[in-house]
């Protein structure tokens, strides 16, 4: 009882984006801690919207046909909502570098899928736009039996374990999505991912520097590289890779700032600390935490140099 009650008292917000220049194209919403997937279609004015969004990072997938996909996270919390409870946002596809489509051995791989797997993967899709996990699940795991070589199949599956936090069944999914593909970018990236949460920074290492030589614009990739150098020792390039996740995308859901500002932190570097700490409350400052990290500024930017 008190479990739903909760639910229902949790704020949800409408997203309200225009793709500048204005395009049509396809635009989802992807949990990064939690999961969750909504579709839309943006119109020939660029705008779309997603309606009963919960507070949370998501990121932002937007395709354009003939052209190719950008992505970047979105921040969607009070502070950065208006007081009717929506979040505007302005898509700059000018300002994103675009990857292209997939090359025409992932489509003829993805052709070889049958349509009643995909189907399933769909309904998987909508199941997590209700935020049901279990049915979304088994919808993929029927996805899987009809085609066991579905290896976006897999890789969902070994997100959604990720984000529920059964690390062991996630790094098995991801392995097995790799298997059946080993082309597929986002099991890759995943599963190097996985590895840097298990502590296994050795393990993971070639698996991240693999996934920034195949797409050097994902700040993902450059922020688990970042951590895995972080982990071993090695701060220069933890510091190099990072570094680039920040510039790629500023507010991405791993927060290479904190992570940074340790590596700062560790140098003696106070200002460079203070500044990572104040660039990330500047992007989240609805940050769980974010009291004890304006704290931790106002003693780095009090302390003598």
């Amino acid at each position: 009882m008190l479990i739903a009650l909760l639910v229902a008292l949790a704020q949800q917000f409408d997203v309200q984006g225009q793709l500048v220049p204005a395009a049509q194209a396809s635009v989802s919403l992807h949990g990064v801690t939690s999961p969750f997937h909504a579709s839309t279609l943006a119109g020939l004015d660029g705008k779309f919207r997603f309606r009963k969004i919960d507070e949370g990072s998501y990121t932002l997938s937007v395709f354009l046909p003939g052209r190719g996909e950008v992505r970047k996270t979105i921040v969607v919390s009070p502070s950065h909502a208006g007081k009717d409870g929506r979040v505007m946002l302005a898509v700059r596809l000018d300002e994103m570098k675009i990857s292209p489509e997939g090359g025409a051995t992932v489509r003829m791989r993805e052709l070889k899928i049958p349509q009643k797997a995909w189907e399933e993967y769909r309904k998987a899709d909508r199941k997590l736009g209700s935020r049901d996990i279990e049915a979304a699940e088994a919808h993929l795991r029927k996805a899987l039996e009809i085609a066991p070589g579905f290896a976006a199949a897999w890789n969902h599956l070994g997100t959604i374990a990720y984000q529920t936090q059964r690390y062991e069944v996630a790094e098995s999914h991801f392995r097995k999505a790799l298997e059946v593909d080993p082309d597929a970018y986002e099991p890759l990236v995943n599963l190097g991912g996985v590895l840097v949460t298990l502590h296994r920074d050795e393990e993971a290492w070639p698996y991240n520097v693999h996934a920034v030589l195949k797409k050097p614009q994902d700040p993902l990739a450059h922020s688990q590289l970042g951590m895995t150098y972080f982990g071993l020792g090695r701060m220069d390039l933890a510091e190099k890779h990072l570094l680039e996740a920040v510039r790629l995308d500023g507010a991405h859901f791993s927060h290479p700032q904190l992570l940074l500002a340790e590596i700062y932190l560790r140098k003696g570097e106070r200002g460079k600390a203070a500044d990572q700490l104040t660039h990330f409350l500047r992007l989240h400052p609805d940050y769980p935490n974010a009291a004890g990290i304006r704290e931790a500024i106002r003693k780095l930017e009090s302390a003598p140099q």
